[in-house]
């Protein structure tokens, strides 16, 4: 029997994504200057207010309040009566020295013996059912934001429309797990005040319906078979939409891990990756296993996989590898048996990922909305500048985690 599954995507201008790219765009500064520096930094915003807090260990010296109010500016908070301003809102620095006893754990006298910034389980996800070896829902549901921003931003076919937003989407799958059509739609939209509700909330589904869906299919052509005119759509179901972002809500770093992920499908460890340098496991394994599962997926191991790595802090070995194919292996191994062969291949000691992903370079800034996995690997420069005026341009690769660079590697190793 067919069955649903869902999952969900928050804009750029949600409160929690709003504190997730401040503390992103922190790593990168740090990161861009001193390449070793160790940061775990979390932001909070509220009404008309940025709070700073967390642990620094860096050679460098940043305006974490220019930093701060240029990602405000970015995303789109740009006006008073939104309650939250690039220019206007507060900003409270609480940043200090990282903890001696945490740093002796990860620095080693030889840097191959790095240790894990903590312990912990990661898991890396990916599956054949999309072009990018993510889940549909998901892959769906990060499109459908990305292109209202893209509305937003170009403020002609839709003109009311505010930065914060949430989307949700339904597909239906058939017994052997293929996705055969959207189901529901769900669409939250911050907006400005209309004299009408009704006129309103009749305008919203109108415009969302008319444009923006005719721009996810002719811009994902994969996908259009998926909608129909049986499908549901849910568009601001709560009415109206003004007051949103930070003056609506709280936002805080590490709480969107499931969007940034999978969507709810695989596993989730816990662990947020915003505002963590890569000596934490939390964040630089999560991508390395991402990294393993989609090349094994490529390589034409498994329709679809789930690999697990744990560590104990302050020790580089991890204490396991696990690597769950679901029944849909396609070699003639057990999951244990390919288990051992992924350890053979992936070195997943902390200094060596960080190597093989180039992750002590500012790449982190991008991750922070619209989901760390299933990204595109590009090539950019970055312009950095420090309170004394000093300007770095550094040149760095995006999304390393999302290269297929060790499926013939994969290949070889699995007789493929």
């Amino acid at each position: 029997m067919s069955y649903l599954f869902t999952s969900e995507s928050v804009s750029e201008g949600h409160p929690d994504k709003i504190a997730d790219q401040i503390s992103d765009a922190l790593i990168d500064n740090f990161l861009a200057f001193d390449p070793e520096s160790k940061v775990a930094c979390e932001t909070l915003v509220t009404t008309g207010q940025v709070i700073l807090a967390g642990e620094v260990k860096s050679k460098t010296y940043l305006d974490v309040q220019q930093i701060a109010r240029d990602v405000i500016k970015k995303i789109g908070y740009t006006k008073s009566e939104y309650m939250f301003e690039a220019n206007s809102c507060g900003i409270l620095s609480a940043i200090h020295e990282q903890s001696q006893d945490i740093n002796q754990g990860v620095d080693r006298s030889s840097k191959e013996e790095q240790g894990a910034g903590d312990q912990g389980m990661m898991f890396g996800y990916a599956t054949n059912e999309t072009e990018n070896y993510m889940p549909l829902a998901l892959d769906l549901s990060h499109a459908l934001l990305r292109e209202l921003a893209n509305l937003r931003r170009e403020n002609s076919e839709i003109t009311y429309l505010r930065p914060d937003a949430k989307s949700q989407v339904t597909l239906e799958y058939s017994d052997d797990n293929k996705p055969q059509r959207i189901d529901a739609i769900v669409i939250s939209t911050q907006h400005d005040d209309f004299d009408e509700e009704e006129t309103m909330l009749a305008k919203i589904k109108s415009d969302l319906v008319s444009i923006l869906i005719p721009r996810i299919k002719a811009k994902y052509p994969q996908y259009a078979h998926l909608f129909n005119d049986q499908i549901t759509y849910h568009i601001n179901p709560t009415g109206k939409f003004v007051i949103g972002g930070p003056h609506g809500d709280t936002g805080l770093t590490g709480r969107k891990i499931i969007v940034d992920t999978y969507g709810g499908k695989g596993a989730h460890g816990g662990g947020a990756f915003s505002g963590k340098d890569p000596s934490k496991v939390d964040r630089s394994a999560a991508y390395a296993t991402r990294h393993i599962a989609k090349n094994l997926v490529a390589a034409g191991v498994a329709d679809e996989i789930l690999v697990q790595v744990s560590y104990a802090i302050g020790v580089a070995k991890p204490t396991s590898i696990n690597v769950v194919t679901y029944g849909t292996a396609k070699v003639n191994l057990t999951d244990g048996e390919i288990s051992k062969k992924v350890e053979s291949i992936f070195d997943m000691r902390p200094y060596f990922i960080e190597q093989r992903l180039k992750l002590r370079n500012p790449i982190y800034s991008e991750t922070a909305a619209y989901g760390h996995m299933g990204r595109t690997p590009e090539t950019v420069t970055k312009t950095f500048r420090t309170p004394n005026g000093e300007e770095k341009n550094v040149t760095v690769e995006l999304f390393t985690w999302e290269k297929l660079d060790y499926a013939d590697q994969v290949k070889a190793a699995f007789g493929i």
